[in-house]
């Protein structure tokens, strides 16, 4: 561990979590904008489904770790929302399991510190042409539709709300953009980085509208050392001279 100690936000799930640092991901981007405020952890599993997950909680997030995360985002849902195997392998959970998994995963999340906001995040909608397309030497036809990806994001948001837990619905969201289809996979199941985005817009309304306390919101985090070196800009408005924290708000300003 190296100082000094900032906050903690793992990422915890399957690939769309583990790849979330490629392609212009959205792992990545919340790593830049928290860059001098806080530490972003990636814990991603890719295949991994919410039965393995329930099996390593303890080993990922250890109830007496001397630090506890202070935002945990977890994705699991699309492996488990798979149909079933005839010969019974595979990632498919059904989802009485799923619903119980996920409680699971959230109870022990809750149990870690008072202090330990956690997101989940739904199951996001697939292109099944393009998986057809790019997929279709290892993904058996059919076998992950964007219905039942629809019935394990609404298990999940059911969940939250039952748990009084913060939940992003990426299957209603991502389809809103007209060309949601072709732009935002990179292969009809992994997140494109116009997909990432969407992905950081949601996050960043969660974090901007919880009334947590601190906020965890990049606009609210103090940055590290932010008074150490000042700049001289070109902005639209002509030159100005900015400090590491101006400097950070100036580049990220798209970003609300």
């Amino acid at each position: 561990m190296v100082g000094p100690e900032r906050p903690q936000f793992v990422l915890f799930g399957s690939s769309i979590v583990q790849y979330s640092f490629s392609n212009h991901g959205w792992g990545a981007i919340l790593a830049d904008l928290y860059a001098r405020k806080a530490d972003v952890v990636l814990r991603g599993y890719a295949g991994w489904n919410s039965r393995r997950a329930v099996q390593i909680l303890d080993q990922v997030f250890p109830k007496d770790a001397a630090v506890q995360p202070s935002l945990v985002i977890v994705y699991f849902g699309g492996n488990d929302s798979m149909r079933p195997h005839p010969d019974g392998l595979g990632p498919h959970v059904p989802l009485p399991e799923y619903i119980e998994n996920m409680r699971k995963i959230a109870l022990h999340l809750k149990s870690l510190s008072a202090k330990t906001r956690i997101i989940f995040i739904g199951t996001p909608p697939i292109s099944e042409q393009q998986i057809c397309e790019t997929l279709s030497d290892i993904v058996p036809e059919r076998s992950r539709t964007n219905e039942g990806c629809r019935i394990y994001s609404e298990a999940c948001l059911e969940l939250c709300r039952e748990l009084d837990m913060k939940a992003i619905d990426l299957w209603t969201a991502m389809q809103q953009r007209d060309d949601w289809l072709t732009a935002c996979f990179t292969d009809g199941i992994h997140l494109s980085s116009e997909g990432s985005k969407i992905v950081v817009k949601e996050i960043l309304k969660v974090l901007r509208e919880a009334e947590w306390q601190p906020s965890l919101h990049w606009k609210s985090l103090a940055d590290e050392f932010w008074d150490d070196l000042f700049l001289i800009v070109n902005t639209p408005n002509g030159k100005m001279t900015v400090n590491a924290a101006g400097l950070d708000f100036y580049r990220n300003d798209k970003w609300e």
